[in-house]
Formats: C-alpha cells, structure tokens, sequence
C-alpha cells in the first residue's frame, strides 16, 4: 500500500523538472545561476500555498551539496532551533558539509525567535530558507530581512497546473496507469482551474478522484458526474488571517469607494464563498460608511449598523443578503472623507501639541474656587445668542489659535453643511470686526 500522498511522491528532484516560477527561475535569473552553481545564499520564499517553496528549497540543497532541515514553526520552539544550529555547528567542523535549514511559516516565530538564526546565519553555519504565505513586511523583524534575500513565488498559471496534472498521469511514481485511465482532458482542465494556482492541493484531489473512482469496462472512469459528485465545493483559496484576506478585504472597500456596486458585490461574495466570517465584513463595512461616505449620507452608517445588526440575529444567509444590501448602498451613496480628514488631522495636532491647558471661559466651574479662579468667565451661552451661535467665541488653547480641520464636500447633505459653516464664518468674521 503507498502510504505518501501524491503530492510527496511527485516532487520535483531538480530545477529541470520544476513547473513555475520563471521570474525567478529563467536560465539568466540570479536565483537560477545561484542554484545551477551551488552558491546559494539564504533567503525567504513568499508565496501562496502550492507555489513550490519546500520543494525548491530541497532543490537548492541537493545543487549545494547541503545537508538539508525541514522544519514547521508550528510545531518547534526555540529549544529545537538551537538544537539544529549546534548540529549544523558540528556537521560543518566535522564533515565540512553545510546545512541548509528550511523553516516553514517562519511568521509564526516571534522576534526573539527569529533573531536566534542571525548569528548562524552571519557566520555561515547554515544557509537559511524561511517560507512564509504572509507579507514578510510585516511578519518578519528587519534584522532577518537584512540578512536574507525575499523571493516573491506566484501562484501557478491554469496552464502550468494543467502539466502537473498531465504530468502525474503519466508517471510512474505516481502508480497509475495512464492506459487505464479515462479521464477527459475537459475534466482536467476543470481540475487545474478549481486548484486555484496550487499544485499541491490539484495533486490531492487528483488522488483523490483516482482512488475512489469507479471503473467501467475495466478502466478507472472520471466521467461528468463522479468528478461533480468528488468535487462538491468551490475549493477557493482563502487565508482569513493572511494576505489573500486582506487584499480581498481591500478590493472591497475600494469598489465601495470607487462607487462599483458590482464590484463591491463581487469581492463580497468571494470572500463569503471561501468562508470569511461575515461578522468581520460587517465591521469593515461600517468604517467604510465612516471613512468613505461620512457626513454626505449619515444614513449610510445607520444602515451598516443595521446590517450587522441582521447578521448578529439572523446569520447566515439573511444576514449575508443584509450586509449586500448595505454595502450597494454606500457604493452608490455620496462620498466624502472630509469627516476622516478632520479626524486625522486632529489627533496629528493633540499628539504633537502636548498637553496644553483648556481656555479659560471654556472650562467647567462647579465650584467657588473654580468661579474664583475665573473658570468659565466670559463664556458666552450659545442658546442666548442671535441664531444659538456666539460668534467670535473661541474653543481651541490659545498657543495655538483657531484650527480648520474639517472641510465639507460639495456632495450629498455636505452641501448644506458647507452652506452653513460659511455662514457661521461670515457671522464669526462681522463680529470681529464690529469690535
């Protein structure tokens, strides 16, 4: 009985055999004449899942000779780390041979852990291979990025998964038989397409179609409705917490204020297909309405509000619908981020202002004392005043003087927001000058 997936079984031993990658791995790319010469250099490998880091790392090692290390930052700690640098330590003073230690989901480590590779990787102990699916920016400590090359893999073409597929047919390894196969080449253009750009994960359900296929005038058979019947989901990739979701997350809020309702439909529905909670969606949705749409159409955050609200009582898929709904209606609401402008502009001011004290006739005087030392004096109640506005009255410290942060769109009800700050302004400069 073959116990080792498919997958395993299949992977490539040289870079000849290598499916992908030739922005990286055409003959007159430095990653290639690193590898065909043996002088490889530690590096991180960012990419999709199935793209082929673990095997062009074991690649790497066999053209350099190097005794290779698989290890998960899932499974090991800094214990285990330590071990393999103090062996890598012996195999190089002892048998003159490096190692090449392949750590995957290096983003898992924290900064105490990744630093515990830099010295080795200094002084050559061991040449150093981080895979990661995440943005090394912001998953990785710069002292590790300084001593490391990134290599950007990208997800595999339709057509490049398609000769995987092909491939495995006819290999030996794999213990098919091609002659006894059918398998239609419509089917397995499908297969290559539902794989998403991964050829690990089209070389298990290719296992899998095979092995529980049924046979028909001797021959394993993958007609119609068996591969419909194996392939019951949609199978897309979908990281919620890794950079497919983010970027997804993105696509989203920049259709919405992009007004493309369809657009935004449709990265919703992607992310809802791979299985993003909509909860999460529904809270991005509402800084969307925020962001984006702000004072031109306040009902835009009330609607938001509600849709999470459904999803909350109702789940899924009235929930879901709820949110659609919310999300088409600030694609095509106003758009105005006047609102998020002030708000930045703001805390840039109260942070790098420091702490200066409150204006004298804006403070509150609950006390005797408080009257005594003049707080609250000369504050003029706005209620008393012609039109509720005290014109010429001052709110912010004095050092700095008066701030303009917001500035109203000419869109949606900001229109007549902007009307009437002008018009308070006029009021504001008219009293100034009958002083």
């Amino acid at each position: 009985m073959i116990l080792t997936p498919l997958a395993t079984r299949l992977r490539p031993t040289n870079l000849d055999e290598f499916v992908g990658q030739q922005h990286l791995l055409a003959p007159e790319k430095p990653l290639y004449q690193a590898i065909k010469t043996g002088k490889v250099h530690s590096m991180i490998f960012w990419g999709p899942p199935g793209s082929g880091k673990t095997t062009l790392a074991k690649i790497i090692a066999e053209s350099s000779n190097a005794y290779f290390v698989s290890l998960s930052a899932v499974m090991i700690g800094l214990k285990e780390v330590r071990q393999e640098i103090e062996a890598a330590r012996r195999r190089l003073t002892e048998d003159k041979q490096r190692t090449l230690l392949f750590l995957d989901e290096v983003h898992r480590f924290n900064k105490t852990q990744q630093d515990a590779f830099l010295p080795a990787i200094e002084n050559g102990t061991l040449i150093f291979i981080g895979a990661t699916t995440e943005n090394p920016s912001f998953e990785l400590n710069n002292a590790l990025l300084s001593r490391t090359t990134v290599y950007v893999l990208k997800s595999l073409s339709e057509e490049e998964v398609l000769s995987i597929i092909q491939n495995a047919l006819k290999n030996p390894n794999s213990g098919f038989d091609s002659k006894e196969i059918i398998f239609e080449e419509s089917l397995q253009q499908r297969l290559a397409k539902i794989a998403d750009g991964d050829a690990r994960q089209a070389l298990n359900i290719l296992e899998l179609l095979m092995t529980q296929a049924p046979r028909k005038q001797g021959k394993i058979t993958i007609d119609e409705t068996y591969f419909h019947k194996v392939i019951t989901n949609g199978l897309r990739r979908f990281d919620k917490a890794g950079e497919y979701f983010y970027d997804q997350i993105s696509a989203l809020h920049k259709a919405v204020r992009g007004s493309s309702p369809d657009g935004a439909l449709y990265w919703f529905t992607r992310m809802i297909d791979g299985g993003a909670d909509p909860l999460y969606i529904a809270r991005r949705v509402v800084r969307m309405a925020s962001e984006d749409i702000g004072n031109a159409d306040p009902k835009a955050l009330e609607i938001a509000l509600n849709a999470w609200d459904v999803q909350e009582r109702l789940g899924s898929p009235e929930g879901e619908l709820a949110i659609a709904q919310a999300i088409v209606y600030m694609a095509v609401a106003p758009k105005s981020n006047a609102v998020y402008t002030a708000f930045k502009g703001a805390m840039q001011d109260a942070k790098s202002n420091g702490t200066l004290p409150v204006p004298f006739h804006i403070r509150n005087a609950p006390t005797r004392l408080m009257q005594t030392l003049g707080y609250g004096q000369h504050y003029r109640y706005d209620h008393d005043e012609p039109n509720a506005f005290a014109a010429g009255q001052t709110y912010f410290p004095e050092e700095m003087g008066e701030k303009i942060y917001y500035h109203p769109v000419e869109r949606g009800l900001e229109i007549k927001i902007s009307e009437k700050l002008r018009e308070l302004r006029r009021l504001t400069i008219a009293q100034g000058k009958g002083k």
